[in-house]
């Protein structure tokens, strides 16, 4: 029976992260499909780029409400289950809520870098470390308008803090690495153009295609 709310939970939470909400507000802007335009990637600073503030406010408030949902659905789920499954089993939920952003069923495989979405999880899994990684990214971004910077070091922080913290807890150590380095490994190409010196700085100008 464990198993099997583990899965339900995971699969709930999975489509819950599949809803893009760049790619919809994208259409409901009257674009056909936001991948098509700016850097290409349907997350909230293409959509910032390519449709302005406002888009960009709607799918900020799409991908935190979404993941926060899925995050509470998750819990409830995880107090069916017996022991230790429970905190494994909302750090399954979690990081199918992550891969549901990054490779959306709805919109074939191709969805975002999973940042707002990882920044919810690691906030309602720890409100403190989760708060702190997140101010710390936002500091990063604002002090060197890098958006990709932000995310990478935010992966990075996370990490860091939680093996620091939680050296027992096995378990959250290995959710703190496959949701850390998998942020870091979506922003391989951004890391390229931070080397490079090519990569877009925050506030640039729109581009549309």
């Amino acid at each position: 029976m464990n198993i099997i709310i583990i899965v339900i939970s995971a699969v709930i939470c999975y489509l819950f992260g599949s809803i893009s909400s760049s790619i919809l507000v994208g259409k409901s802007f009257g674009l056909r499909d936001i991948r098509k335009h700016g850097s290409g990637n349907a997350g909230a600073t293409n959509t910032l780029r390519v449709l302005g503030k406002k888009a960009a406010i709607l799918t900020v408030i799409g991908d935190v409400l979404k993941t926060a949902i899925a995050m509470l659905i998750a819990r409830f789920l995880a107090t069916f289950i017996d022991g230790n499954l429970k905190e494994i089993s909302v750090y399954i939920s979690a990081f199918s809520i992550a891969i549901g952003h990054n490779f959306p069923a709805y919109f074939k495989f191709k969805g975002g870098k999973g940042v707002l979405a990882s920044g919810v999880i690691i906030i309602m899994l720890n409100p403190v470390i989760g708060t702190v990684t997140v101010l710390c990214a936002i500091t990063i971004m604002a002090t060197t308008r890098y958006v990709s910077l932000g995310s990478i070091s935010a992966g990075l922080i996370y990490i860091i803090w939680i093996i620091s913290y939680y050296t027992d807890d096995i378990a959250r150590i290995i959710f703190s690495l496959v949701l850390g380095l998998m942020l870091v490994i979506r922003h391989s190409s951004n890391i390229n153009r931070l080397i490079s010196g090519t990569e877009s700085k925050l506030g640039a100008k729109k581009e549309i295609k």
